[in-house]
């Protein structure tokens, strides 16, 4: 059996690149599960999987794509419950009970910051990583090659998005 090819730099390396994308997780975790229990258990499978792929992670391309590629990979599978594996301890320490809106609000914003959770939180799995890569401000072509789409569907799929969350919101 062949020896592993070893990750682009230490485990320090990586542990830095995964604490200085951590809203990455955070975002995603908390797009795809809801209960403080299961925000962490998804937090703690993406950690996983994003060492697992550590390897496979090419230095030339941007960390943050990389990972949410996996990271949206791992939510989705996860919720059509494909997904199982031993979590990795300690990942998802301190991940807050709630996305938090950075900035204060007064009371009706914090009802329209609410509504768009539950639009999200509604949409089918592509739809809302598509959703959540746009509030991240990803430019469109970063959108399309996390999720394998072109960059015309993507600035389409927006588009749609955009004009349901009006009717809705």
């Amino acid at each position: 059996m062949a020896p592993s090819q070893p990750p682009p730099g230490p485990p320090a390396r990586f542990t830095e690149l995964l604490q200085r994308h951590r809203g990455i997780l955070v975002k995603v975790a908390g797009s795809y599960a809801r209960q403080r229990e299961d925000r962490e258990d998804l937090a703690q499978e993406i950690a996983t999987q994003l060492w697992r792929a550590w390897p496979g992670y090419d230095p030339a391309r941007p960390f943050s794509t990389w990972m949410y590629r996996i990271a949206l990979n791992v939510a989705i599978s996860q919720l059509r419950g494909r997904t199982r594996t031993a979590p990795l301890h300690g990942a998802a320490d301190g991940l807050p009970d709630t996305l938090a809106d950075p900035a204060p609000h007064a009371p009706d914003r914090a009802q329209q910051v609410e509504r768009l959770y539950r639009f999200i939180h509604a949409l089918p799995p592509l739809d809302r990583a598509l959703m959540l890569l746009h509030l991240d401000e990803c430019p469109q072509r970063e959108i399309a090659e996390v999720l394998g789409l072109s960059a015309t569907n993507v600035a389409t799929k927006i588009g749609r998005l955009k004009a349901r969350l009006r009717n809705e919101l």
